[in-house]
Order: C-alpha cells, then sequence, then structure tokens
C-alpha cells in the first residue's frame, strides 16, 4: 500500500513537471495515467475499507465466542457441583445402610408393611419418579404422601426424598423445610444424620454460611466417626475452616 501512494505521489508530481514544458499529447498521456492511478487508489481504498469491516466482523465474532465459552464454562461448574453434591448422598446412604446391616435385629422393632399395602406402592412411585430425575413430580407425589399417610413408617424416607426433590429444584428454602421437619419429628430416624448435612448444605446455598458452619461444627463434634460428620468436615475445610 505504501508503495503504490508513492507511485501515485511520483506521478503526480510528474504532471506537476511536465505541466508546462511537454507537448499537449505528452501531457494528455501523464493525465491519463493519474487517472489510472486515481482509479487504482479509489480500489485500494475499498480494499482497506472492506478488511476493516472484516476485522470488526472478526472482532465481533471473537467476543461472542468467549461470551459463549464463559458460559459453557459457568454451566459445567454448576454440573460439577450438582454431581458432588449427588455423591455426598450417596455415600451418606451406603453407609446408613452399612450401619444397619451391622446392627443386631431389635425384638421390639416394627414389622414393616407388606410391599402390597397402598403407603409402600405410593412411596415406591414417588420414589421411582426421583430416581428417574423428574424431581418437580417426585415433590409432588412426595408431599401428597406425607399428607395422606401421616403415621407411616416411611414418612421420613418421604421427607428425606421430598427435601432432596426440592434441593434439585434449586428450591433450597422448601428443602430446608422438608429437612426440618425430620429433626424436628423423628429424631431417631435412620434419616436424621443426613437430613442435618443437608440442611446444613441448604443454608450454605442460600448464603447463609455462619449458620451452616453451625451445623457442620455440631455434626462433626456430635456425631464423630459417622460419614455425615466427615462430609461436614470436608465441607468446613472447603469453606476454610
Amino acid at each position: 500500500m505504501h508503495q503504490r501512494n508513492m507511485a501515485l505521489i511520483a506521478i503526480l508530481s510528474g504532471v506537476a513537471i511536465f505541466s508546462g514544458c511537454e507537448s499537449d499529447e505528452r501531457l494528455k498521456s501523464v493525465e491519463r495515467e493519474a487517472g489510472e492511478m486515481k482509479v487504482e487508489v479509489f480500489k485500494l481504498r475499498q480494499q482497506q475499507e472492506e478488511n476493516s469491516r472484516k476485522a470488526d466482523t472478526d472482532r465481533r465474532e471473537s467476543t461472542e465466542w468467549r461470551a459463549e465459552d464463559r458460559q459453557f464454562r459457568a454451566d459445567l461448574q454448576e454440573t460439577l457441583r450438582q454431581l458432588t453434591d449427588a455423591t455426598k448422598v450417596i455415600n451418606n446412604r451406603m453407609g446408613n445402610m452399612s450401619r444397619t446391616a451391622a446392627a443386631p435385629a431389635s425384638p421390639t422393632s416394627a414389622t414393616p408393611p407388606a410391599s402390597t399395602s397402598d403407603d409402600e406402592k405410593a412411596f415406591g412411585s414417588a420414589v421411582l419418579d426421583y430416581n428417574r430425575g423428574n424431581y418437580a413430580i417426585a415433590s409432588e407425589g412426595l408431599d401428597l404422601f406425607t399428607r395422606t399417610y401421616p403415621n407411616s413408617v416411611r414418612k421420613p424416607d418421604a421427607l428425606f426424598f421430598l427435601g432432596m426433590s426440592f434441593y434439585n429444584q434449586k428450591s433450597y428454602e422448601k428443602s430446608q423445610a422438608a429437612f426440618d421437619r425430620i429433626l424436628r419429628d423423628h429424631p431417631s430416624s435412620a434419616q436424621f444424620l443426613p437430613a442435618k448435612l443437608k440442611r446444613g448444605q441448604c443454608l450454605l446455598k442460600q448464603g447463609l454460611k455462619p449458620a451452616a458452619l453451625r451445623v457442620f461444627k455440631e455434626l462433626v463434634d456430635g456425631f464423630p466417626g459417622t460419614p455425615e460428620a466427615r462430609t461436614a468436615q470436608q465441607e468446613m475445610a472447603d469453606l476454610g475452616y
């Protein structure tokens, strides 16, 4: 581009020099060359404008791509957080199952209802929806179960899955309310410690860090060695405590 501009300057200078000393024919020839050079300059300007437009388009596309990349990373982090929470719940459930299997059967323990009973069918149907990831449907079924069968031995389990259904829908206040019902009404159930842990995680999700830390510390100090206490200890470590 710079070389062509210099050539144009030279030709135009030639026009100025020859205009006074050359014949009309030579002058016309130089003017034609100058005209051709002007056309060339016009084309170069068009090319420059096209390059500028292309550069602007590339910058916009690059900006849009970076925005999409940031959104993708944010979605990926949220998915990883959800998977981490789900893993913690599974580990807790496995710990509870291990403790139950190791404990001797109590002679005064109530006989569980038959698998064909109405409350078992209703509970099983709601849990099936939960396991399939239909959390909204599961929460409706579990809430209906707790109201229809208030004295069922499955009620603590139903409340726990109800809380988890809301938790997976990011309705943390409703989730906390379900876990609170277990802590208040069913302190001797197998779901007490898992519910206490999830209550602390609900508080953390709502930005109530001091309250969440108190719950985690209660688990660590009051129930050492349990899966819930170990998870609570990890939660505190993640928070820098």
